[in-house]
């Protein structure tokens, strides 16, 4: 409150049409509450947490993303500011997804103070210093908020002798889901399957522009929710049957593919194709990858590695290979809105350049996630955060007052 008051004005008329708002507030507070409320017994705390988290981020990401942009030490805001403290938020959210019933309310307050500042800076330096082209968030968004939850998750808790764990194979396992909160996870998927298309597009310069980014999304979706539903049947382990683990999340992993090119020239064809690699990519990772991980000690309790992790990284090399593809002939105007550092203002980037600097962003946002998040966790574990016993974990009794 305090730094508003210090630093913050009202923007005036600028950004007041942003496209996107709207939509990316209901992706937010619905479709990421809701998919994560799969967990038989935690379904106050997925939508309670979220909606508390993104509150707060929401206000804090404002600040921290802006204080790289202020003018005479003053915070305009706008409408798209607003826009962008709400896709901030969705990186915490998506770390939310990695140590859903793991962490304590105290220990996720923590992580997503720590969190937005570090993801803050790396915005900063994907979008500032690397001039990279992630339209999206795949990279900065997507990317990090998995391999930082991944790196929470690996040292959030202590290790395990071989003696502590058969002691707790007596407990009652909550970490698994019921008839009814699987369908209420769906009402997060759908809702999150129907909006990406306004979350990829909202940041995007021009019309055609915006266009190019709905349609690539939205075709990028459906061809991996078809892929999801058909590889579903034939890996799942009662052969011939879907799972529901496939439905809820694969069937996004196309918007996360497709998110840091979607403004670009990929083809309607491309577009397709992104979708059923990132359907192939998700539904093998929640089939054979997340039970490797939970065995070698690194819960992921949504999968987020599969759903965000490793789509956003496809999603990043991607933009690698059309970057360095790009053309004044094919882009026109559009070249500069698309690739920043690529207008031609006299120190314009080569295709190749801009194609490095892109993998650079990359390559830097993996490595400032898994280790601040490793960091973070860690310090996570100190008592005053009131972490969480085995036998409370994935339950609501510890944080709500039950009917």
């Amino acid at each position: 409150m305090i730094l508003y008051f210090i630093f913050v004005k009202y923007g005036g008329e600028d950004d007041h049409n942003i496209r996107g708002f709207e939509d990316t507030h209901v992706m937010i507070f619905i479709g990421f509450g809701f998919l994560m409320t799969f967990l038989k017994k935690y379904c106050y705390s997925a939508l309670g947490f979220n909606w508390f988290l993104a509150a707060l981020v929401i206000q804090w990401a404002l600040l921290c993303q802006s204080f790289y942009h202020m003018k005479d030490n003053t915070i305009f805001i706008t409408k798209k500011l607003l826009l962008e403290a709400d896709i901030m938020s969705a990186t915490v959210l998506i770390t939310f997804g990695a140590v859903l019933g793991v962490a304590s309310g105290l220990q996720l307050l923590f992580i997503a103070i720590v969190e937005t500042a570090v993801a803050c800076f790396n915005f900063w330096l994907v979008a500032d210093v690397f001039k990279a082209a992630d339209v999206g968030g795949s990279i900065a968004i997507h990317a990090f908020g998995a391999y930082f939850g991944l790196g929470v998750s690996l040292l959030l808790k202590p290790r395990k002798t071989k003696t502590e764990n058969a002691e707790n194979t007596a407990t009652v396992d909550l970490n698994g889901p019921s008839y009814t909160s699987d369908v209420t996870a769906m009402i997060g998927s759908i809702f999150l399957w129907i909006y990406w298309p306004s979350f990829n597009s909202a940041l995007t310069n021009s019309n055609s522009e915006y266009q190019r980014a709905v349609v690539n999304t939205y075709l990028s979706l459906a061809a991996a929710t078809v892929t999801t539903f058909v590889l579903s049947s034939a890996v799942s382990k009662h052969h011939g049957k879907l799972d529901m683990v496939h439905v809820q999340n694969s069937t996004l992993a196309g918007g996360v593919a497709v998110g840091s090119v979607c403004n670009m020239h990929i083809t309607a064809g491309g577009a397709i194709a992104i979708g059923i690699g990132a359907g192939l990519l998700s539904v093998l990772g929640y089939r054979y990858l997340t039970p490797l991980l939970t065995r070698v000690g690194l819960p992921d309790t949504c999968g987020v590695h599969n759903l965000h992790g490793m789509p956003g990284v496809y999603s990043g090399i991607l933009t690698v290979l059309f970057a360095a593809l790009a053309t004044k002939e094919q882009y026109g105007v559009e070249l500069g809105g698309v690739f920043e550092a690529m207008k031609e203002d006299g120190s314009a980037r080569t295709a190749g350049s801009q194609a490095l600097n892109q993998f650079l962003a990359l390559l830097v946002t993996l490595a400032i996630s898994l280790v601040s998040g490793a960091m973070t966790g860690y310090i996570a574990r100190a008592p005053v955060l009131e972490p969480l016993k085995d036998n409370e974990e994935y339950n609501d009794e510890i944080n709500w007052e039950l009917p």
